[in-house]
């Protein structure tokens, strides 16, 4: 698999995740109380959060390397240590904060390098099938 098709396929995932929380913070009306009361609120959503920074180290060094001045990719990895390592003393805040207001931002990143990363895998295969084509009509000769 292409480091394209890998990058594209881990971002398809990690919206998912963003998708997913949206949906839940929705579910429990965005009510930071409840969140600090419910246990299955406050997992559900950490787990997500986890699970996204979790899928930041499957990215290409290119990509990140690429993309590091428009996102944050070490915080976000950070974050997922911060709810792997310390949960028991983590800021309810801090992950109800992230879930409310970091996610949508990193979720709009997503969907447009989405459609970014799609279009050039998009002309990468055109130019290969092309390329294939060239290769062909020279054996016939």
């Amino acid at each position: 698999m292409s480091n394209l098709r890998r990058d594209l396929t881990v971002l398809i995932k990690m919206k998912t995740y963003c998708e997913k929380i949206k949906v839940t913070l929705k579910r429990f009306k965005n009510d930071f109380n409840t969140f600090l009361k419910d246990d299955d609120f406050k997992d559900s959503v950490s787990m997500k959060i986890f699970q996204i920074g979790e899928l930041v180290n499957h990215l290409s060094s290119e990509y990140l390397e690429e993309t590091k001045n428009e996102m944050n990719w070490n915080a976000i990895r950070g974050m997922r240590n911060h709810v792997a390592h310390g949960y028991d003393i983590m800021d309810s805040k801090t992950i109800f904060n992230t879930a409310k207001e970091d996610i949508p931002i990193l979720q709009n990143f997503i969907d447009n390098d989405i459609k970014r990363l799609s279009m050039l895998e998009n002309l990468k295969e055109k130019k290969e099938s092309q390329e294939d084509e060239e290769e062909e009509f020279k054996k016939i000769k």
